[in-house]
């Protein structure tokens, strides 16, 4: 009997192989389509790539870092720039503790007692004064940044000490005057009011202003 040519046999064993490789790859579903009917799996939720709030039957492990949809902080940018500061001079200062100064808004006020401000916050709050703040308010606040062309003001004089800390947050958020808004630079609340009570740290090293005299409060804003 007349051995088959191993050439022959070669050729028809590539021809069931590519036959099989078209198969497999062109008619055969995919196992990332078959993925894609299953509403979920286990395992997804700790896959950052997956968006936690597609369905509310989904629990929400929200990744670390990520930034929420809904809630959050309220937005008081369009009162705070028509020069309305009430719900600014409502937020409370998470980090104080005391009052808002004397009643008496005709005398010279440090504003709102010194917190005990822990450690790392007031670090955090040191950080950004002198990265965001100090070229134009100076490093110690007094107004001589580096920058002299936007003409900042002090942070040291009455009337800066007289704004409560929500107005002082607020200017940080939105800005003020010649000061644009830093609330896109400084997005954590927390490290916002870490720089409002490193302003009010500069304040109570500071010597009592020239103008101690000037009003307090929502008065000359």
């Amino acid at each position: 009997m007349r051995r088959p040519d191993p050439r022959l046999l070669l050729l028809a064993v590539l021809a069931l192989g590519t036959a099989g490789c078209e198969t497999w790859y062109n008619r055969v579903p995919s196992p990332d389509d078959l993925m894609h009917a299953i509403p979920w799996f286990d395992h997804m939720i700790a896959q950052k790539s997956i968006h936690p709030y597609q369905r509310a039957d989904i629990p929400r492990y929200t990744p670390a870092g990520a930034v929420p949809i809904t809630g959050g902080e309220p937005d008081w940018g369009a009162e705070f720039r028509a020069n309305n500061p009430a719900t600014a001079d409502r937020l409370v200062n998470p980090f104080a503790a005391g009052g808002a100064g004397t009643a008496d808004s005709t005398r010279f006020r440090p504003g709102p007692a010194l917190p005990n401000i822990p450690a790392t916050v007031e670090a955090r709050g040191d950080t950004l004064f002198h990265t965001y703040c100090a070229v134009c308010h100076g490093p110690a606040g007094a107004g001589n940044g580096i920058v002299r062309i936007m003409g900042a003001p002090s942070l040291l004089t009455a009337k800066a000490r007289g704004y409560s800390d929500g107005y002082i947050y607020s200017i940080l958020r939105y800005g003020r005057g010649v000061m644009p808004r830093y609330g896109d630079k400084i997005v954590r609340p927390d490290d916002r009011w870490a720089v409002v009570n490193y302003v009010r740290k500069l304040q109570a090293g500071a010597p009592a202003p020239a103008d101690s005299a000037a009003p307090a409060g929502g008065q000359g804003r």
